[in-house]
Order: structure tokens, then C-alpha cells, then sequence
């Protein structure tokens, strides 16, 4: 081929379409890859230096996906945390509650008469709910000034019964009316029968000649007063004789002007019904042959018919029969009735009778409230408060409480009688079981808050990188390491129904949730305060690998405007190489036209 000759013109077009080719090779390569340094023989420096800032962008890169779990581990760890909160929340909600149910059950207990100055008198006694093993409340109380006292002769009722009767010894004749001592010829007469006392005043008639004729007229008379029907007279034998119409207590007393004139000496039989008869504040008492045959049957029968809520009672004082005062409060003796004569004159009342300090009183109702509310060992357990006259006692429990010292008709008298029962709170007894409930969901919770193998409040570690050398880092894990469950809060142990019969306890529960509370919340700031961490250094990692990835390309990619304006502009220069080497060639085809 060195044996043809180009000219100058054509060789010049050929090594400027050959440059010109050459560069539109390296300018479409530019824009094919989009980097102006392909190969470290592009250059050297920028190929290596942009090689080391891609390759720390991508170690940075890799280490954006622990940070990612670490941040979703973190998040699940919070999500626990949070339920737990809102379920010690859920558990305070059901202490307090139960600290404000006040829906404790009660007995009202009427009291029965109690014997107190016997030998065998008994107590109230208290078991079970929160008072636990027996404790006795004295029914009764040593006295401390003096009560009403009396007593009387005792005399069995003879059981027959008998009308009274009073006749007079004079024999009456029809000068009688008229005779000396009468007043004006008339028969002025006072009658006086069971608490009744009537005038009979007869003028003189010449038609009351005989005694019947002056008897039938005085029944008249009679039948006109008060005593109709209670007293009749008659003539005995000629004398005038006065009768009751029935077998009553009491007698028939004749008085008056002519009482003496009329009746001269009297003959008087006294009525009686066959009974011991007489009232004590009220209350009748009547005593028969059959039932107070002896003076201990009569304190035994006067007892029953006073009744289990007398505030006084019979008794045996020194072979006669007594009356007492049982309570302090008894108030005034009062006794009245057909034989109230037994007893003296005590009609008015006996206001304060014999000393009474050495003996002993069936306590009142208020007396008890205040015994019962100031034992120590049923503070908290029971209260008593009186109900209209009866001994409420509040059963301050979740379990059931005895109550013994009553008689077969409910009375609470001291007897063992049958103990009945005042069921616990039902309420606070639920609540227990709820407050146990949410309590077993704070392991559940605690178990469940894993993510991707961690579990951060089982005490996991999570270990986070956070540069491509390992320099920096960050280990989060549970304070202490320790696991947030029950048993670490200070809440594991199950709460029986019976935790909750004192507020006090409830109260101390409460202390003990509050702290829980307090460890769940500040547990929860930390955990807060490593995710703060660990989003921070996400977004500052991700800034990072911008920032590599950036400086990188500043040194290799290529500027695809001035590229392609480039590519444009060889194109240009090519086609007008391409015209100009058409042109040299015709030149020397004009030269071979001349040899020609």
C-alpha cells in the first residue's frame, strides 16, 4: 500500500473524519452509560475515589435495615408497654371501685329480755367473714346508781271465785222511812263498787211500807246510775242486802247519811274472781291457783306474762314477791290492778328503789352499738349502729359471718340458739376476680411484644450498628435486664376476696399498682428516648448515602446535556469531513480526465 499516493487534500479529510469518529465513539459511550469515567483507564483518581464513596454508601445502606427492625422492635416493645398501662390502669379502676362499695349486708337484731343477774347468761358471739375465730360482746353491764324496786307477801290464789255482798242487820219496817235518824223521813244512801260511787236518795212514801216495796224501789234507783247492772239488792230475811251481778274483785262499801241508821252492823263478804290480780306499768298480770301455786311458780309465770320486753322482772326476794328493774333505763315502777294493795301504795311509782351496783343490767341497744364499735378486734370487720330500736351489725366482709346469742324466736337474749349468717360482699367479691384477670394479661402482653425474634420486655438485647466500621453503636435493652411482668412490677400475687374486706388493704394494693404504673411508664420513656436515637441516626444515615451517592456521581457521571451537544456537533463536523474528502477526490478525478 506505500506505493499509493493520497493527496494532502484527501489524506487531511481522512484524519479528520478518523479524530472525529473517534470522538463520537466516546460521546455516545458517555451517553449509553451516563458516566463520563467508565474504567479506572478513563481516570484513575476519580474512578478509584468515586469506587471508595459508592462502596461506604452501600456498607451504610446495609446497616438501614438493622436500624429498621430496630425501630419496629422498638415500636412493638412500646405497643406492650402501652397495653400494660392501660391494663394497670384497668386494675386501679377496679381497687377503687371496690374501696367505694359500701354494699355490705346486715342483721337487725331485736333484743329479748335478758336475765342478767343469772349465773348462765350468755353473750353475743361473732365468727367468721374477716373476724375470724370468735369474739363475745357482753350482753350486759354492771349498774351504777339505784332502780326501781318493791316487794309483797306472797299468798297463793285460792282459785275460787266469790260475788261480793253486804247486808245490812237492821230489819226494815215500814216506820223505818220514818224513824229517828233518818234524814226527813228519806233514805240517803252511798254505794261504792270497783271505783264507783252512786247516790240512792229516797224520799218517804207511804207505798214503800214493806221492805220488798223499798227494795224494788232502790233496784230502780239503781238501775238509773253507774252501777246498773254491777250491783242488785234484795230482801234477806228482812234485811237489805246488797249483791254484785258477778264474781269480780272488789267490794261493795255503803256509806252515806243514812249508811249507819239503815244498815246498823254490817256483814260484808268481798268479792274476788279467784285471782291475784294487778298491773305492772301497764301490763296486766294475773295469777291463778293454777300457775303461781308457789312463789317460784308466781315469779316464773309473772316473768313470762311481762314479756321478753319488759324493762322489769319478778324475782324471789327473801321469800316474798319482788319487782325490779332489769335495765338502767327502766324508768319509773308503776303498779295498779285489783290487788295492787299487795304491794303498799305504789300507784304513784316507784321512782328509785334499792342501789343497784351490785348488779348487773342488760345493756340497751346504744349501749352494744358502742361496744361492738369500740372492739379492737372488730375495727374494720363489723360496725354495729342502731336501727329504730334494733342492733344492726354490718358484716364489713367478702365471706360470710356467724351470728350466735339468739333465742328460738330471733331475739337476742344470750342463748347459743341457732347462729345465723350475714353473706359477705357479693360485689367487692367480683371485683376480686376481675382485678386477677387483669392481672394474668400482663405476662400475656409481656410475651407478645416481640418482633423478629426480639422481645425487649422478656429482656432481650437489641444491638444496633450504626457506621460501617462498628465505632458507633447502641445496645437497648429492659433496666437491670429484668423482664417487665407481675412479678417485677410488684403485682403477681392473686388477690383473694377477703383482701378486699378493709379499705386499708385496698389502699395498700393501690400503693402497689401506682409504683407498677410508675416502672411501666418510665420503662416506657426510655424506650422512647432509644427510638428518638435510632430514627436519628436512620435519618441521618440515609442522609449520608445521599451524600456519598452525590460525590460519587460528581466525579463519574456524565453531563448528558453537554454530551449530547457534543455528539451534535461531531455529527456536524463529520458530515462536512465526509463533503470535503468528496471534494479532494474530484479533483484528482479531473487530473485522470486529462490522461484520458
Amino acid at each position: 500500500m506505500s506505493d499509493i499516493s493520497l493527496s494532502k487534500a484527501v489524506r487531511a479529510n481522512l484524519n479528520s473524519l478518523t479524530s472525529t469518529a473517534s470522538m463520537m465513539a466516546t460521546t455516545q459511550n458517555r451517553l449509553s452509560t451516563g458516566n463520563k469515567v467508565n474504567s479506572a483507564l478513563d481516570n484513575p483518581s476519580n474512578w478509584f475515589t468515586a469506587k471508595g464513596l459508592n462502596n461506604r454508601a452501600g456498607d451504610l445502606n446495609q446497616l438501614l435495615d438493622g436500624m429498621a427492625n430496630g425501630i419496629q422492635t422498638l415500636k412493638a416493645a412500646d405497643n406492650g408497654l402501652s397495653a400494660m398501662t392501660k391494663t394497670l390502669e384497668s386494675m386501679q379502676s377496679t381497687l377503687r371501685q371496690a374501696r367505694q362499695d359500701k354494699s355490705f349486708n346486715t342483721e337487725s337484731l331485736t333484743l329479748g329480755k335478758i336475765d342478767a343477774n343469772s349465773a348462765t347468761v350468755g353473750k353475743l358471739t361473732l365468727s367468721g367473714g374477716a373476724v375470724g375465730s370468735a369474739v363475745d360482746i357482753d350482753l350486759t353491764k354492771t349498774g351504777t346508781g339505784k332502780v326501781a324496786s318493791t316487794t309483797a307477801a306472797f299468798a297463793a290464789p285460792t282459785g275460787t271465785a266469790v260475788a261480793a255482798k253486804t247486808t245490812g242487820s237492821v230489819t226494815f219496817t215500814a216506820a223505818a222511812l220514818g224513824a229517828a235518824g233518818t234524814s226527813s223521813g228519806a233514805l240517803d244512801l252511798d254505794i261504792t263498787y270497783q271505783g264507783k260511787t252512786v247516790n240512792i236518795n229516797l224520799a218517804a212514801d207511804t207505798g214503800r211500807t214493806t221492805l220488798a216495796n223499798l227494795d224494788t224501789a232502790i233496784n230502780d234507783a239503781i238501775g238509773n246510775t253507774a252501777l246498773a247492772g254491777k250491783i242488785t239488792s234484795a230482801n234477806n230475811a228482812g234485811k237489805l242486802e246488797f249483791t254484785a251481778a258477778a264474781s269480780e274483785d272488789g267490794d261493795i262499801v255503803i256509806s252515806g247519811t243514812d249508811a249507819t241508821a239503815a244498815f246498823g252492823t254490817v256483814t260484808t263478804v268481798n268479792g274476788t274472781d279467784g285471782k291475784t290480780d294487778f298491773t305492772v306499768n301497764g301490763t296486766a298480770i294475773a295469777l291463778t291457783s293454777a300457775n303461781a301455786g308457789t312463789l317460784t311458780a308466781a315469779v316464773t309465770e309473772v316473768n313470762t306474762q311481762l314479756g321478753t320486753d319488759s324493762k322489769f322482772e319478778a324475782y324471789n326476794n327473801a321469800g316474798k314477791l319482788g319487782l325490779r328493774a332489769i335495765a338502767e333505763d327502766a324508768g319509773t315502777l308503776k303498779i295498779g290492778g285489783n290487788e295492787a294493795k299487795l304491794f303498799g301504795s305504789p300507784t304513784a311509782g316507784i321512782v328509785a328503789g334499792v342501789d343497784n351496783t351490785s348488779l348487773n343490767f342488760a345493756r340497751t341497744v346504744d349501749d352494744l352499738v358502742n361496744v361492738v364499735n369500740a372492739n379492737a378486734d372488730l375495727e374494720g370487720k363489723v360496725r354495729a349502729s342502731n336501727d329504730n330500736g334494733k342492733l344492726r351489725l354490718e358484716n364489713q366482709s367478702t365471706t360470710d359471718l356467724s351470728i350466735k346469742g339468739k333465742n328460738s324466736d330471733g331475739k337476742l337474749d344470750g342463748t347459743s340458739g341457732t347462729a345465723s349468717t350475714v353473706k359477705g360482699n357479693s360485689v367487692r367479691s367480683g371485683l376480686a376476680d376481675q382485678f386477677n384477670e387483669l392481672r394474668d394479661q400482663l405476662d400475656k402482653l409481656a410475651d407478645d411484644a416481640s418482633f423478629n425474634g426480639i422481645n425487649l420486655l422478656r429482656g432481650d438485647k437489641l444491638a444496633i450498628t450504626f457506621n460501617e466500621t462498628g465505632t458507633s453503636s447502641i445496645d437497648i435493652q429492659t433496666k437491670d435486664a429484668k423482664t417487665v411482668n407481675s412479678a417485677n412490677l410488684g403485682v403477681s400475687t392473686t388477690i383473694k376476696a377477703s383482701d378486699l374486706d378493709s379499705d386499708t388493704n385496698i389502699d395498700t394494693e393501690l400503693s402497689k399498682l401506682k409504683t407498677a404504673l410508675n416502672d411501666v411508664r418510665s420503662q416506657a420513656s426510655s424506650f422512647g428516648s432509644n427510638l428518638s436515637i435510632v430514627q436519628g441516626r436512620q435519618d441521618f444515615t440515609n442522609s449520608m448515602i445521599s451524600t456519598l451517592q452525590d460525590g460519587a456521581g460528581n466525579l463519574t457521571l456524565a453531563d448528558m446535556n453537554s454530551e449530547a451537544a457534543n455528539l451534535l456537533a461531531l455529527q456536524t463536523r463529520q458530515s462536512l469531513a465526509s463533503n470535503s474528502l468528496s471534494l479532494a477526490s474530484q479533483q484528482d478525478q479531473s487530473v485522470l480526465q486529462l490522461i484520458r
